[in-house]
């Protein structure tokens, strides 16, 4: 127990503080930001730490690193941080924070159902109840507040963000066979430094140049600093020692606490609500990742591409 406590320790943190992400994006969206500008200057202000820290760092593996192996990282990294972020970020314009983590969420699952398609791993019974579960947990929370919006711009936000979750689950599949062959410092940085290059391209294109970047008012800079050290840094950092200490399998259970911080902290800072019945829902949806992870993490094999 001495030896996984810190691992735990800092996926729980990771998890709290990647949840405050979507608080920062909002902040951001009140001053007419859009999606990908507040995504661009995430990275602006994550890059230059990143890249310290890629440089400062030294290969812990004892094996050369393969040009295959660096292909799947420019894979992971431009799947599990730039196409994730981006689905993200732009289901954040059409939805609330709390209904956002609560659907983005359900990335453990698709994990399973990741490894089931692509390496062939079993379903038990009780991850498939699991399952079931929890996507009646999410029709709950979802459905009330198509019908609150009467817009289907909703319906549009729910699938971005779905979209990000499956990519996000994609990024824990492969994260969990690389850092062992990089070093959790520098498959960190790099995977990152990939996203940001990716979206710093993604930024100039759509912009034609550097557009309202550099023109924005004050507050914008705060929230994208914060947003940048709390829920971009220092979570991915504290995400991937969690992911080595204990696997990808075991780590995603901590994100049942995504979704309650987020909802507390939407309330707090953005006076946000989700009705009681989008609240059981969200019950419901935790419980069916509960379960499904649960008995995941007995006698899985480890994959990798």
């Amino acid at each position: 127990m001495r030896i996984r406590a810190l691992p735990v320790l800092l996926g729980i943190a990771g998890i709290l503080l990647f949840s405050t992400k979507a608080i920062f994006v909002k902040l951001i969206y009140a001053y007419g930001a859009d999606a990908i500008t507040a995504l661009a200057l995430r990275m602006v202000f994550s890059i230059p730490v990143f890249t310290a820290i890629a440089l400062s760092s030294k290969n812990p593996v004892a094996h050369k690193i393969t040009v295959k192996e660096y292909l799947w990282l420019i894979c992971f990294g431009f799947v599990g941080y730039y196409l994730a972020s981006l689905f993200d970020f732009l289901g954040l314009v059409y939805i609330k924070a709390s209904l956002e983590r609560l659907i983005l969420f359900i990335y453990p699952t698709l994990v399973i159902l990741i490894s089931y398609l692509v390496f062939g791993e079993k379903i038990q019974r009780p991850q498939a109840l699991g399952l079931v579960t929890t996507y009646v947990g999410i029709v709950i929370v979802f459905l009330p507040e198509v019908r609150i919006q009467e817009d289907q711009n909703v319906i549009l936000g729910g699938l971005l963000v779905f979209l990000s979750a499956l990519t996000y689950g994609s990024y824990i599949v492969g994260s969990g066979w690389l850092i062992p062959r990089f070093g959790v410092r520098q498959f960190t940085s790099m995977a990152m430094l990939i996203s940001g290059f990716a979206v710093i391209c993604h930024y100039l294109i759509q912009k034609g140049g550097p557009g309202p970047i550099f023109d924005l008012p004050s507050m914008v800079y705060v929230y994208a600093v914060g947003m940048a050290v709390f829920s971009t840094v220092l979570p991915s950092y504290f995400i991937s020692y969690a992911i080595r200490g204990l696997g990808a399998n075991q780590f995603s259970i901590f994100g049942s606490l995504g979704p309650v911080s987020t909802i507390v902290l939407a309330y707090i800072f953005l006076g946000e609500r989700l009705t009681i019945l989008q609240l059981t829902g969200g019950i419901v949806v935790i419980l069916g990742v509960f379960v499904a992870e649960r008995y995941r993490n007995s006698g899985l094999r480890k994959v990798g591409p």
